[in-house]
């Protein structure tokens, strides 16, 4: 009998346990760009069964040079994406109902840094020169900033030439450009690994220029969230990924290893994944919350640009932080 009593206890444990797993919700995350720190929240939820935790199986598509996260999402492929604000707005406006749900980055991690040997320092004295600026929604910055000082981006001797810069630093070290966009936890690292030191480089700080839209957020479709099971889906995803993130600000070192882990492009190295943990800490806020203040200089700034027609309107909820 007592055997028999045990066999029926493991029975029921298999049961439950096997119940619970098939009881996990599926999700999946698009990313704004390859596998690397600048994620790393996510990568380490998933790696330590925060997501598990929360009844979540959650698969995380890395982005690329090619991959569009709002066009994922409009086709399906994606639950939620990370972006930045003012692709979210303008994909928004095109008929794409994004919503921000959570804003992790609190700070702007953009830069423009020009080799001192071009003379460069001022905005004032971009006027003929060439400047490297990414695309794919993340040249709205860069388009607003000219346009608050004035400065034409369709060339000649009063305005900039803009190049389509690639995802790293060859055009500065080609010469192609004057200056180059970089993020601090990305790039700059890249162009002191090429040999420059800061004290080679003027470096434009949106941030402190003012001129900072809000960057890595979290988004969701509009008509999705109006489903109350997507709606709690959405906060426990979102408070598995800040338990990810507290996870790898506290432990860098194991967080840049499960970001190389997870890199199935084999590009990726611990010494760099290092370094960006160490500068993606700093623009992590203490609370995914969106800061309204934030939200609504990012939203004129897109506005004044004409990247958007007309200020927008819903375009964001506390609901699911409200929750957490």
């Amino acid at each position: 009998m007592k055997k028999l009593m045990v066999s029926l206890l493991a029975g029921a444990v298999a049961l439950a346990a096997a119940g619970s797993a098939m009881a996990q919700d599926a999700l999946t995350l698009q990313l704004k760009w390859v596998t690397q720190a600048q994620f790393a929240g996510y990568y380490v939820a998933k790696d330590k069964g925060f997501y598990t935790e929360e009844n979540l199986d959650v698969t995380i598509l890395p982005g690329g040079p090619n991959i569009a996260p709002e066009q994922v999402i409009a086709g399906g492929g994606a639950d939620v994406i990370v972006t930045w604000m003012a692709a979210a707005l303008s994909a928004r406006e095109k008929g794409v109902p994004l919503v921000n749900i959570a804003q992790p980055f609190s700070k702007s991690g953009l830069l423009m840094i020009c080799p001192k040997e071009t003379g460069i320092t001022t905005t004032a004295d971009f006027k003929g020169k060439t400047l490297g600026v990414w695309f794919f929604g993340n040249e709205y910055p860069f388009y607003a900033w000219m346009n608050k000082e004035g400065i034409s981006t369709e060339g000649g001797a009063e305005g900039v030439n803009v190049l389509q810069q690639s995802f790293d630093v060859q055009p500065m070290i080609q010469k192609q450009a004057d200056c180059i966009s970089v993020m601090t936890y990305n790039e700059l690292g890249q162009a002191l690994d090429a040999g420059y030191s800061m004290d080679d480089l003027t470096v434009f700080n949106y941030t402190d220029l003012g001129n900072d839209m809000l960057e890595d957020g979290l988004y969701a479709m509009e008509d999705k969230l109006a489903d109350p099971a997507f709606d709690d889906k959405m906060v426990r995803f979102v408070r598995a990924s800040m338990k990810g993130w507290e996870y790898a600000l506290a432990n860098p070192d194991e967080a840049a290893q499960i970001i190389v882990d997870n890199d199935e492009s084999g590009s990726q190295t611990i010494e760099h994944q290092k370094y960006m943990m160490g500068e993606v800490a700093k623009l992590i806020g203490g609370s995914p919350a969106l800061d309204l203040a934030a939200y609504e200089r990012t939203a004129k700034m897109v506005l004044d640009q004409k990247i958007i027609t007309k200020a927008p309107e819903g375009a964001y909820t506390t609901a699911i932080t409200d929750k957490l």
